[in-house]
């Protein structure tokens, strides 16, 4: 879905708190023919207000290597953030340090056979390279776009997926798990199943709001926090607070004559990021922007003004939770 600046402009806001330090542990890099995001608008994203010192890159099927097998291509797209990071580290792009840490892509059910893919993500990024997301985001509705993995139904609770999955530990990596609020009991199920690997759960566990799932917003608030509540039971599970922005949540903004302001931003999403906060703690909560993909509805200043207002109460101690705990 196409971001519309000019429209974004359209709604300015005084940043909150601008002392405050933030890592951000959730955006993506991507030249597609029809939507360009590059370091020079993630960083011209990251100044506008807020004092983000560092980032976090995560996969999104980026700049892919050619003429290698289907397995290995995804490495690809750590060597080009790991030269993007490179770059950026040279102190000409200002005090940010964009992809400080990398999250790539390999098809777990290679089983054992991924550890040659994990292998070569690391030798390509060996200071920054943290870990692997493969995404599961699946619904039987025509309307609901699933993972841009295509993944099966059910991809956690498979067999060949498990094996691939026992191997991030051989190799120090967490795993990002991306999926719909429906799928939050297949999550449990491998926290579960597997209490050593660090895992972070994307954008709250991903509550649908479109197709099916239109007018609904009540009754799967009720149980998608039943679910969330279950899952922060696991001590090696932490959440990602963000990615309430997408289209898929419902809200419509990216429809309206205006963006969001921050406060109508909080009051839509404070229910479920404080849920998380108090299920999980707040040292095990980071609050992300997911951008470019949350653009589509706000800019990245409003994004975070709306973070720091739900948390307004916070203790500074708290607050702290604005850093990622995939420490760069």
């Amino acid at each position: 879905m196409p971001v519309n600046p000019e429209w974004l402009k359209q709604v300015k806001e005084e940043s909150l708190e601008p002392e405050l330090r933030i890592c951000d542990p959730h955006h993506h890099l991507w030249d597609h023919p029809d939507s360009r995001y590059l370091l020079e608008d993630l960083l011209e994203d990251t100044s506008s207000g807020h004092n983000v010192v560092s980032t976090v890159f995560v996969e999104c099927m980026s700049k892919y290597w050619d003429g290698t097998s289907k397995a290995m291509s995804p490495v690809g797209e750590t060597e080009f953030v790991q030269s993007v990071a490179n770059v950026c580290a040279t102190g000409d792009y200002g005090e940010t340090k964009a992809a400080a840490a990398i999250v790539g892509h390999a098809d777990l059910l290679l089983g054992d056979a991924v550890d040659e893919v994990l292998a070569r993500h690391i030798e390509a990024s060996p200071n920054r390279f943290r870990g692997i997301r493969h995404a599961c985001g699946w619904d039987a509705s025509e309307v609901i776009r699933n993972s841009h993995t295509n993944p099966p139904q059910q991809l956690y609770l498979t067999e060949e997926f498990r094996k691939g999955f026992a191997r991030l530990g051989e190799f120090d990596l967490t795993f990002d798990a991306w999926l719909y609020h429906t799928q939050l009991p297949e999550l449990l199920s491998l926290a579960q199943t597997f209490p050593d690997q660090p895992i972070v759960l994307d954008h709250v566990g991903g509550p649908l709001g479109i197709g099916p799932y239109e007018g609904r917003r009540n009754a799967i608030l009720k149980t998608w926090k039943k679910d969330i509540s279950d899952l922060a039971q696991c001590d090696n599970v932490v959440v990602k607070l963000g990615g309430l922005a997408m289209a898929i949540n419902g809200h419509q903004w990216h429809k309206q004559k205006f963006p969001p302001t921050s406060k109508k931003l909080a009051e839509a999403t404070r229910p479920y990021l404080l849920h998380c906060i108090e299920e999980f703690g707040p040292k095990r909560c980071m609050f992300e922007s997911n951008f470019p993909v949350d653009k589509v509805s706000c800019s990245y200043n409003v994004l975070w003004n709306s973070f720091k207002r739900v948390t307004a109460e916070f203790s500074e101690g708290k607050k702290s939770m604005r850093c990622t705990m995939i420490q760069p």
